[in-house]
């Protein structure tokens, strides 16, 4: 009888990734047994009123940089789809790649997770994939959000995981690197590496005036 992969999903815009992304898909790994992860930027995120500021080939980077790190895989299958990055129509394109709903899991921080109802496709999303809440610092418990149902093998579930994860931010980090200020203890090393020999989030000179 031939075994199916269980994948896990960690969508984001990254801009850029860190330590507190990777940690959660690590726990949600080691909780689950998942055989591979995959890390998946977003090309337009839904929930974002103001654009990226790195650039979908950046943020692509400095994912595959991370996954590289941690043992993980990087997709661009939202990059390369037009339109907002609904999760929904991810999950429905996975399909169409040959996998079944009950072998993937949908990792997402219990923030995140908080909102939920105002996702693009409610609720049938939630019969799309197996979602994973990973509990997140200053947010509800995992536990509190949803029951912690053990994954079916026939139907996707709700899964919670509590895990501690780090107290970091995109924002911050994007603050601290227009500050001067370090960032290793936040990012991957080669990701630090990235956006500092890539001047991201640095702004830009102004030009002299003559």
């Amino acid at each position: 009888m031939t075994r199916h992969l269980r994948v896990g999903i960690l969508g984001g815009t990254f801009d850029p990734i860190h330590l507190g992304h990777l940690e959660a898909a690590s726990a949600a790994r080691r909780a689950l047994s998942l055989d591979r992860v995959l890390l998946m930027p977003a090309r337009t995120p839904p929930h974002r009123a103001t654009e990226p500021h790195a650039s979908v080939f950046h943020r692509f980077a400095m994912a595959a940089l991370a996954a590289a790190e941690h043992e993980m895989m990087v997709s661009d299958l939202e990059l390369r789809r037009d339109g907002p990055s609904y999760t929904a129509l991810t999950l429905e394109a996975l399909h169409r790649e040959g996998h079944r709903p009950s072998e993937l899991y949908f990792i997402t921080g219990s923030d995140a997770f908080a909102e939920v109802g105002a996702w693009y496709d409610y609720p049938r999303i939630l019969t799309l994939a197996n979602f994973v809440v990973v509990s997140r610092p200053g947010a509800p418990r995992a536990s509190d959000l949803i029951p912690p149902l053990a994954p079916s093998s026939e139907a996707p579930a709700v899964v919670s995981v509590e895990a501690r994860t780090p107290d970091v931010s995109s924002t911050e980090i994007r603050r601290l690197v227009r500050a001067g200020e370090s960032i290793d203890a936040l990012v991957p090393v080669s990701v630090a590496g990235h956006i500092h020999r890539h001047r991201l989030y640095v702004p830009a000179p102004v030009a002299a005036v003559l």
